[in-house]
């Protein structure tokens, strides 16, 4: 069964917490994590570029020169692709890029990326993830102390604007709550720093 080490806000460690194996002992599938991270970003688009497209630029329709007889390539419209200034062949227009999987594939997904953590060992359990203060000296402090220096996802059970704010200015550190955690948090944080309280609710609704 796969563990975890547990600490307190001390940094100190004071033990370990075994992880369910439905969740956290999985073999990972990365097709599926590949379907998770492709939808998150495809989600993530906004579809907002376009371009004009050749009869929507502003040109006259008047034939440039008449067909023949002139020794130059024949041209019906100055607005047209190959021309300077011209419209664009296919142009992109506004669009939705968003998709929806499979209920059973995204949980499959998170399951798989939960595993990997906890195989990398890269899951660190705090017993009362909260500070008294907004203060990101010393909450960058207690992340040195529970062995952690680079990128980190800091998952907390409700939203805590006092964590929030002492971790946001830090570099690499994102903060989230368990119930919007995604594969995609999971697998470009680094280590997750994930609260007791969090811990038991991601075994609840995974389960």
């Amino acid at each position: 069964m796969p563990k975890a080490k547990v600490f307190n806000m001390a940094g100190k460690e004071i033990g370990e917490i075994e992880l369910s194996e439905a969740i956290f002992g999985i073999e990972p599938n990365k097709s599926v994590l590949h379907d998770s991270v492709k939808n998150h970003l495809a989600n993530c688009r906004q579809g907002t570029q376009s371009a004009l497209t050749k009869g929507e630029v502003d040109f006259t329709t008047k034939k440039p020169w008449r067909q023949k007889g002139t020794g130059r390539a024949r041209a019906g419209y100055a607005g047209a692709p190959e021309w300077t200034h011209g419209g664009v062949a296919f142009a992109p227009k506004p669009r939705d890029y968003s998709y929806t999987l499979n209920k059973k594939v995204r949980r499959l997904a998170m399951k798989s990326a939960l595993s990997a953590k906890a195989a990398e060992n890269e899951i660190v359990v705090v017993d009362g993830l909260k500070v008294d203060e907004i203060k990101t000296k010393a909450f960058k402090e207690f992340l040195s102390k529970i062995g952690i220096s680079g990128k980190a996802l800091v998952v907390t059970e409700t939203v805590d604007e006092k964590v929030v704010k002492s971790a946001r200015n830090i570099a690499g550190v994102e903060t989230t709550i368990a119930t919007i955690l995604s594969p995609y948090m999971i697998l470009t944080n680094g280590v997750m720093v994930v609260d007791k309280a969090a811990l038991a609710k991601i075994e609840e609704v995974f389960a």
